[in-house]
């Protein structure tokens, strides 16, 4: 489906040690979750892989990217810098390796803010680049398991972790983001 030595050989080249090693991990995770869950796990270690590919393009370029890509971003995402990686990404992923397959597209698009419909796929992305083995934050090992218990609980923890820690920032939460909150808020109360 994708030739992934080529892949690893170019993002080894791109990226810093540590953003590969991060991608590597990222991939592993997502391969796993794909498993666990029925789904492509090729795919999803592709998605994790690339995941992250636009991340260390310099902040000037890496906006113009994201805008040129023609992928709608809220402003929150214009002025957000930490967020225009993932909309550049997706582009890249897209236009430069030329994926057509949508679901990969968004799973990198989405990797960092999520969004309410989200497909298996996006949300293994979500999850995997969360508690990649690389991750050492308090709650971490929480959601290690978790991921492999329930992925609409996981998806909703997560995505309070990540609210909250934009809260602690001061920084502007995306309307995608609210979105999933409510979203899986009302999965996980229909539950219950």
């Amino acid at each position: 489906m994708y030739d992934i030595e080529s892949i690893k050989e170019f993002l080894k080249k791109r990226l810093s040690e540590k953003r590969f090693e991060h991608s590597l991990n990222v991939a592993d995770e997502c391969q796993k979750l794909a498993e666990h869950y029925g789904e492509d796990a090729d795919k999803a270690y592709f998605a994790g892989l690339v995941h992250d590919v636009c991340k260390e393009v310099p902040p000037d370029e890496l906006r113009q990217q994201a805008i040129d890509s023609n992928l709608s971003m809220t402003k929150a995402e214009l002025e957000t810098k930490a967020l225009w990686h993932a909309v550049a990404g997706a582009g890249f992923v897209r236009d430069k390796m030329n994926i057509s397959d949508n679901d990969i597209i968004n799973a990198v698009r989405f990797h960092t803010i999520a969004r309410a419909g989200m497909s298996r796929l996006e949300e293994i992305v979500y999850i995997g680049d969360l508690i990649s083995a690389d991750r050492n934050y308090k709650d971490v090992k929480r959601l290690r398991k978790l991921a492999y218990q329930d992925i609409d609980k996981t998806m909703f923890e997560a995505l309070v972790f990540a609210i909250e820690s934009v809260l602690e920032k001061k920084g502007m939460i995306p309307d995608y983001t609210m979105n999933a909150y409510n979203q899986y808020v009302y999965i996980n109360n229909k539950h219950n």
